[in-house]
């Protein structure tokens, strides 16, 4: 998946990249992509707290990478990791908005003290660029669809709030010390290696987990929500784009989706088809601090970052079953 360069005829094999949240679901693709593309040195910064060894076990299969068992929220181990760093490839965070909802202290912590101890380290420590996740939960109250970087509403959530939170605070560092910095709003990314268990689990994989288990699923609402799903290879792109794109992309935050959204329905009934299953979803009461509808425009990630996204919702949801499918058998 991940044999096509998407940074161009830049030689990274002598570059240091530091991925954190390198154990995880979205890092752990960035940091195959890196091994794949003969980096010169690939890092992982990861407690293991929604991260797994067992993908660290995988990437080491890949190429030569090295682990840092550590947590974002201590400052000194952020120095440490980016000691000698040229790009940081920022992925750590806690995700979930009913968990941000349940225990807001540790959204937090993970995601405003961790990103601004990652800021403070790369700033001291010289890296190049720092690239990193934000979410398409900052739009939250806001109507407009698609949804422009320019134009958002009220957050929603405290997830939504430490995500918009490192937005202003990348800014600030951009301003006051020159750090280049940028930011990718993910619309709902999903594929392989995304964990389909715990309650804060995200819906694809659970979804095809409880079909192919034959077990009950449930849809939060009525199910017309709409999301704009992003293959996972989608969003490596984006990371790898940005980490060398020109000077006037950065400082910047985009959207990183496909621009088409689906209803939970309508993902459901591809699931279906794609599984072989035909159980009946269970619905029940809407979470709080969901966004009813997310469509993203993407233009201003094509025009400044070179974003064009290789698979579109269909593709990408084939290859997650195919992926989960292989697990089970």
């Amino acid at each position: 998946m991940y044999d096509k360069s998407y940074h161009g005829n830049e030689d990274i094999s002598g570059f240091t990249f530091l991925v954190t949240g390198g154990a995880g679901f979205i890092g752990s693709h960035i940091t195959e992509y890196l091994l794949r593309q003969g980096a010169g040195e690939v890092r992982v910064l990861d407690n293991l707290a929604t991260g797994f060894q067992k993908n660290i076990d995988y990437l080491s299969s890949v190429g030569k990478v090295t682990f840092i068992n550590g947590d974002i929220t201590d400052l000194e181990t952020c120095h440490k990791a980016c000691q000698g760093v040229d790009y940081v490839l920022h992925q750590a965070a806690l995700g979930s908005v009913p968990r941000s909802l349940a225990h807001p202290e540790l959204t937090t912590a993970a995601n405003v003290t961790g990103f601004v101890n990652m800021l403070i380290a790369a700033k001291d420590n010289g890296v190049k660029r720092l690239v990193y996740a934000s979410s398409s939960s900052v739009y939250g109250d806001i109507e407009d669809s698609p949804k422009v970087e320019q134009r958002i509403g009220k957050q929603l959530s405290p997830y939504a709030v430490s995500k918009y939170t490192n937005e202003l605070y990348a800014q600030v560092f951009n301003r006051c010390y020159g750090l280049e910095i940028i930011g990718l709003r993910y619309f709902n990314i999903f594929g392989p290696r995304q964990n389909p268990n715990g309650a804060y689990a995200a819906v694809i994989p659970k979804f095809i987990d409880a079909l192919l288990q034959e077990q009950d699923v449930y849809i939060d609402g009525d199910g017309g929500q709409t999301r704009d799903f992003t293959f996972v290879a989608n969003a490596v792109q984006a990371n790898i784009k940005a980490a060398f794109a020109p000077k006037e992309a950065v400082n910047e935050v985009y959207n990183i989706a496909v621009g088409e959204n689906f209803s939970l329905n309508t993902m459901y009934g591809y699931l279906q088809e794609l599984t072989g299953k035909q159980q009946a979803p269970i619905h029940r009461e809407t979470r709080p601090g969901d966004v009813r509808n997310a469509l993203a425009d993407i233009s201003k990630a094509k025009r400044l970052i070179g974003y064009n996204p290789e698979y579109n919702f269909q593709q990408g949801l084939a290859k997650t079953v195919e992926y989960f499918q292989e697990l089970v058998e």
